[in-house]
């Protein structure tokens, strides 16, 4: 098993001016430290550290020996969001994602990581990718944000703000923020197709409910309240630090990474048009920009889910 391993980082200033000290943990996979070529994978929202290496293994079906990201070539290397619940965690401080971003640069620094192949991640993942790749214009060969912007949309927003108020005010909260983070990470083709009004028996329930109820659950058993929250607020304060459109403008003429866009074609919470919008805006100011697009029916969570099509999108990074 790939252990737990951490750093702890001493006065580390957050935007908000507060001093703190924090903990990193992180996983390695494949090669050692500087034994081959370095990949960062950032996870999603209720994600960690294992993203291979074994059955809980998130993205098993794409890291491993003879896997897109072979981890007989690749330093894999993939770091845990502080507050996403694998250590102990002080909510006191108001973190956006720009401290995540910057702590995780401090952390591959401290491992002696002079370059990095590739950073790649999804959904809060990829938009921690946009923040990182900013901070550090020549540090990463490439920049693989998939289902994710360069900024928090204002529909993304209303939908963290809706999950806090769900949050606050339910009964059984994170079981019922859960069950409606999950409309947004599907769709209604997905659920539709998969569930075709159908009753299950030994309950007599709709199997739709009863999906939806495990999920909630199953969350409830391995999340905080407060980790909930505080992931909710770094969702939507992706590129928060900066003003407008122009701002990344001009950053994104600085980087000089290969930039490579996944958007998926049925996403209700990073939509398709978003990053499609976004990779036509910067292409007029930058080369080595790339855009793909994954049809699905599975919505958001396509990039937990389409193994095969992500791998046939971008599987030639990492050749």
């Amino acid at each position: 098993m790939n252990k737990l391993k951490n750093i702890l980082h001493k006065n580390f200033e957050l935007l908000s001016g507060e001093i703190i000290s924090v903990n990193i943990s992180f996983q390695i996979f494949g090669l050692d430290i500087n034994e081959g070529p370095t990949v960062i994978v950032n996870h999603s929202l209720t994600g960690n550290s294992n993203v291979a290496g074994n059955d809980k293994g998130w993205w098993k079906n794409l890291i491993g020996p003879s896997k897109m990201i072979c981890t007989n070539k690749f330093c894999v290397i993939c770091i845990n969001i502080p507050g996403n619940g694998m250590e102990d965690f002080d909510f006191n401080q108001n973190w956006v994602l720009n401290d995540v971003a910057r702590i995780f640069i401090k952390t591959l620094k401290k491992l002696k990581i002079k370059k990095v192949h590739s950073l790649i991640g999804g959904s809060i993942g990829g938009g921690l990718v946009w923040e990182m790749g900013i901070l550090e214009p020549n540090y990463f060969k490439n920049l693989v944000p998939l289902a994710a912007d360069y900024k928090s949309s204002d529909w993304l927003i209303s939908n963290t703000y809706l999950q806090n108020l769900i949050l606050i005010n339910s009964k059984n909260p994170i079981n019922d923020a859960r069950v409606h983070a999950m409309l947004t990470y599907r769709n209604p083709k997905s659920l539709n197709k998969r569930f075709n009004f159908n009753i299950n028996p030994k309950n007599n329930k709709m199997e739709v409910i009863n999906w939806l109820e495990f999920h909630g659950n199953k969350l409830k058993k391995n999340f905080s309240l407060n980790s909930y929250f505080h992931m909710n607020n770094l969702l939507s304060t992706i590129g928060v630090t900066h003003k407008n459109r122009k701002d990344f403008q001009s950053l994104i003429k600085k980087i000089t990474s290969v930039i490579h866009l996944v958007g998926i074609d049925s996403d209700l919470l990073f939509p398709n048009f978003d990053i499609k919008k976004s990779y036509d805006y910067f292409s007029k100011i930058k080369k080595d920009i790339y855009y793909y697009e994954i049809k699905s029916d599975h919505g958001h969570d396509a990039f937990l889910i389409e193994f095969n099509k992500i791998e046939k999108a971008i599987s030639k990074i990492f050749k």
